[in-house]
Parts: C-alpha cells; structure tokens; sequence
C-alpha cells in the first residue's frame, strides 16, 4: 500500500471484535480492503472503518470530476453503501459518514476521531438499536396540485354555447381535482402523524421532482425519513398501510431498514486532501 494513498472513511463505530471481523471481510469504493482506525487518544473504544484509496481519484480535483461522471457516482454510492450496510448486518451500531469523507492521512482520521469523540459517543448512543425507515407518499398522477382558487358553485351547462360549456366543464374538473388534492392533503398529514407517533425521529426531505422522482406515478407529495428502533419496525409499516388504507389517489411507498444515515450528522474531515 503506498503512503501516498488517502483514507477514506465510511463509518464510525465502536470498537468491538465482532466490528473487526466484519471489517477484515469488506472491499470499498477502489476494491480496498476495509479496516478499523482508532484515535490516538486512549479512552472508549471508538473506530473509523476505512479504506486506502488513490490520489488521482479521490483528492480534490479529481473527486470534482468524478462527481459529474454519473456511472462513476452510482459506482462508488453502491459501494460506499455496501461497506455501512455489511457493518450494520454485522450487528454494529454505525453512524454512516457522507459519500467521499477522505482525510490525507491516517493521523489526521485519528485526530478527527479525538476532537468529536464525545459527540460520536453520543450519538452512537442514541443509534443504537434503532433503523431508518423512508416513507414517500404520492398522489395518483391525474391529481394534480391545485392552480387556482376553487369555484364556488355549480355552472349550468345547458344552453350555453359550446365555448362557455368547455369552460364550465373545465372549471368542474378543476373543482374535482383539487377536493382530490385535499382528501389526499389530509390523508398524507394523517400518515405522517402516525409515523410520527411509532417513531422517535422525524427528517423531512423535500419532496422529489423532475429526474429525481425517477419512474414513480404521481407527485411526490411527502418524503420524509424516521428513526425507529428495531423492534418496531412491522408495527411502523402495518401502522402507515393502515393509516392510508382506502384512501382514494394516495399511494405510499415504505423503504429500508437502512442504517440512520438521515440522523446521523456528518462531521467534516479535520484535515483537507491535497488537490
């Protein structure tokens, strides 16, 4: 392994022999082999799990590049991805670190690790034992979000002309869409309230548009990530169905369990890579 190599890091965690055992079987974002870093100053046990990566991807110019290269971010996503997700299978509490976290050195990962120990602690803390859970919720693509105000009574259509029908008709399709767009309003707030409530913690992500809705039907009317221990999950999704259950034009859409990586705050690197 040459010195010259960078440290990339993609978790920290506590220090425990059944971490290193998972650790000592991952392949990282370059093919590395993934291994514990603990600081330099003695104390409770924590690691970053990490992998040697070069230069000539990872420092700073070159990284830039890459981020525009899109296989090669949907690349490296899956594969920083594999890593948190392994060592979260391992049975490790993980605090998963952002896409890219590099340091120029393994000293400078230990000093990151010495200078935010107690904040990790803390937050492993309250990890552990917990999962993330997504739920997006979306209204069916013939509701659309209301543009203008509703109409307040019912137009006649008969003996108009085929002008002033069009517009009557066009004005009660409107008024239809946007009572969709309210039972839905209503009914997304309802699920997000039960969530809520068989959760402990609430993310809300902007709701997803354009490309990043991908292939999904519908708006994107609700995208929002929750903390939720373990043990909950079965009751998290049965409590969601059932919230939106019959509801017509609403559709949710349940992920994970992923590890927390929406509750868990990224640190920067305490020492920048070369460019």
């Amino acid at each position: 392994m040459s010195d010259t190599n960078l440290v990339y890091a993609y978790a920290v965690l506590r220090r425990t022999p059944e971490a290193a055992a998972a650790t000592a079987r991952l392949r990282g974002v370059a093919g590395e082999p993934i291994h514990l870093v603990e600081p330099a100053v003695t104390g409770p046990q924590l690691a970053f799990a990490v992998g040697h990566v070069p230069p000539a991807d990872y420092a700073d110019a070159p990284l830039q590049a890459h981020l525009d290269d899109l296989d090669w971010l949907e690349s490296t996503v899956r594969s920083h991805h594999a890593v948190v997700a392994a060592l979260v299978a391992s049975g490790a509490a993980v605090l998963p670190l952002r896409l890219a976290t590099v340091y120029r050195d393994v000293n400078g990962a230990r000093q990151a690790l010495d200078t935010r120990r107690g904040y990790f602690l803390n937050l492993l803390d309250r990890l552990t034992g917990h999962v993330e859970l997504g739920v997006k919720l979306y209204a069916a693509p013939d509701i659309t979000p209301p543009d203008a105000a509703p109409e307040s009574a019912q137009d006649p259509v008969t003996g108009l002309g085929v002008g002033r029908a069009y517009q009557v008709i066009r004005r009660r399709r409107q008024r239809r869409n946007e009572e969709a767009w309210r039972t839905v309003a209503l009914a997304a707030a309802r699920v997000t309230e039960t969530a809520g409530a068989l959760a402990v913690d609430r993310v809300a992500h902007t709701p997803e548009r354009g490309s990043l809705a991908g292939s999904a039907p519908g708006t994107n009317v609700g995208n929002d990530a929750y903390l939720v221990p373990a043990g909950r999950v079965d009751a998290f999704r049965t409590g969601i169905l059932a919230a939106a259950q019959g509801v017509p034009g609403l559709r949710v859409e349940i992920t994970g369990p992923w590890a927390p990586y929406s509750f868990a705050l990224q640190p920067e690197p305490h020492e920048e890579t070369a460019a």
